[in-house]
C-alpha cells in the first residue's frame, strides 16, 4: 500500500473519544462539511442535499428522485429492491448528519434532516409492499420525532443568544413558551404514533415520552412560564369557556399572522 493512502496521520491528529460525538464543521470560501469521528475511521458528510453527495438525475436526495418516479408513474409505485437499498443507505446518512446538527447546537438544521427522514418514512409506507421491510423503519420514527421535537424546542431557545433579547441573556417569554409549544405538538404527534399502533397504554411510560416530559417542565420552570396561551386555549376549549377561548384565539393570531384554529 502507498505510504500517501492510508489515513494513520488524520486519525492521530483527531483520536476517537468513545464517551462523546466527535463532531467538527469544517469551513472553507469553497465549501462547508461536516466530519464525524468513528472508531478506526471518519465519515465527511455534506450540508445540504444527499449526506453523500450524490444526485439522482437531478434530484438532491433520493425520496426527491422518488417523488419524482411515484408523480410519473401511470400505474401503482411500489418500491423495488434497489430501491429499499438506497432508500436504507439514505436513511443512516441523514441519521448521522441529524446528529452532528444536534451537537453542533444547529437545531434547526436538525429539524430540517428530522423532517426528511419522517417524509421519508411516510413514503416507504405508502409505497413498500413489503411489510416486515417497512416495520423495520417504523420502529425508529418515535426516535426521530424525538429528536425533531427536542431540536425544534432549542431552536427557540437559542435565540436566547440574540443580542435583542432581555437583558439578563434569557430569551423572551414568548421564546420560551414557543418552544413549550414545540414539546406539546411533538407529544401530540408521538401519543397518534401510538394509537395508530395500538399501544396507547404504553404512552405514559415510555422513556422518550418521560424525557419529552421531564425537559418541557424544566424549560417551564427555567424560564418561568405558566400555562402557554396554547394550553390556556385549550383549557378553555375544555371548559367551554367561549369568551376566554375567542381572546386567546386573537393573541395566537396575531403571532402567527393569519387565523388560529384549534
Amino acid at each position: 500500500m502507498e505510504r500517501d493512502q492510508d489515513i494513520d496521520e488524520i486519525l492521530k491528529q483527531w483520536p476517537f473519544d468513545p464517551q462523546s460525538v466527535n463532531v467538527r464543521l469544517l469551513e472553507s470560501a469553497q465549501r462547508r462539511v461536516l466530519q464525524m469521528r468513528v472508531d478506526m475511521g471518519i465519515l465527511q458528510l455534506e450540508t445540504d442535499g444527499r449526506p453523500d453527495g450524490n444526485r439522482f438525475h437531478g434530484a438532491t436526495t433520493y425520496y426527491e428522485f422518488l417523488r419524482v418516479q411515484s408523480n410519473q408513474s401511470e400505474d401503482k409505485f411500489e418500491l423495488d429492491e434497489d430501491s429499499c437499498l438506497e432508500v436504507d443507505r439514505e436513511f443512516v446518512q441523514f441519521y448521522h448528519r441529524r446528529v452532528c446538527w444536534l451537537q453542533l447546537k444547529e437545531f434547526a438544521l436538525a429539524v430540517r434532516d428530522a423532517d426528511h427522514t419522517l417524509a421519508l418514512m411516510d413514503f416507504c409506507k405508502r409505497h413498500s409492499s413489503d411489510e416486515q421491510w417497512t416495520i423495520s423503519h417504523e420502529q425508529y420514527r418515535p426516535f426521530v420525532l424525538y429528536h425533531r421535537t427536542q431540536a425544534a424546542a432549542l431552536a427557540y431557545i437559542n435565540q436566547a443568544e440574540d443580542p435583542n433579547d432581555d437583558e439578563d441573556g434569557s430569551p423572551p417569554v414568548d421564546t420560551a413558551e414557543y418552544a413549550i409549544d414545540e414539546v406539546n405538538d411533538g407529544l401530540i404527534r408521538l401519543r397518534k404514533l401510538f394509537t395508530e399502533y395500538d399501544a396507547e397504554e404504553q404512552f405514559d411510560e415510555d422513556e422518550l415520552v418521560q424525557r419529552l416530559t421531564e425537559f418541557r417542565e424544566g424549560l417551564r420552570e427555567k424560564y418561568e412560564v405558566g400555562a402557554t396561551a396554547k394550553e390556556q386555549l385549550e383549557t378553555a376549549i375544555r371548559d367551554e369557556d367561549y369568551e376566554a377561548a375567542a381572546r386567546l384565539r386573537d393573541q395566537l393570531s396575531k403571532r402567527t399572522g393569519e387565523n388560529y384554529r384549534a
